[in-house]
């Protein structure tokens, strides 16, 4: 290839040394990942992953659905089971079958 037509900087020569400082974390301020490692976590609530039927699921969804529907904005999934769990009498609940 003919020197005239070779770029006289190549614009991905720092692609390797960008990727490695701001995405991989080991330049010289940490990257990205250093940062959010570094930032205090809130101590007010933790995220949780459990297991639920697709029915359940489905019926959870609806429900959401419908409250947005019904004027409530920002519904979610979590503020529906609080407002579950803030409902149930424990002393309600019929006895186990055993």
């Amino acid at each position: 290839m003919k020197d005239d037509k070779l770029l006289a900087h190549d614009p991905l020569s720092e692609a390797e040394r960008i990727l490695r400082e701001e995405y991989y974390g080991t330049g010289p301020t940490g990257g990205a990942r250093a940062r959010r490692a570094a930032a205090p976590r809130p101590t007010h609530y933790k995220v949780i992953c459990i297991s639920m039927y697709t029915q359940d699921l489905e019926e959870l969804d609806a429900k959401v659905a419908e409250l947005k529907r019904r004027g409530w904005t920002k519904a979610n999934k979590s503020q529906l089971i609080r407002l579950a769990l803030a409902a149930l009498d424990l002393d309600k609940l019929p006895m186990p079958r055993q």
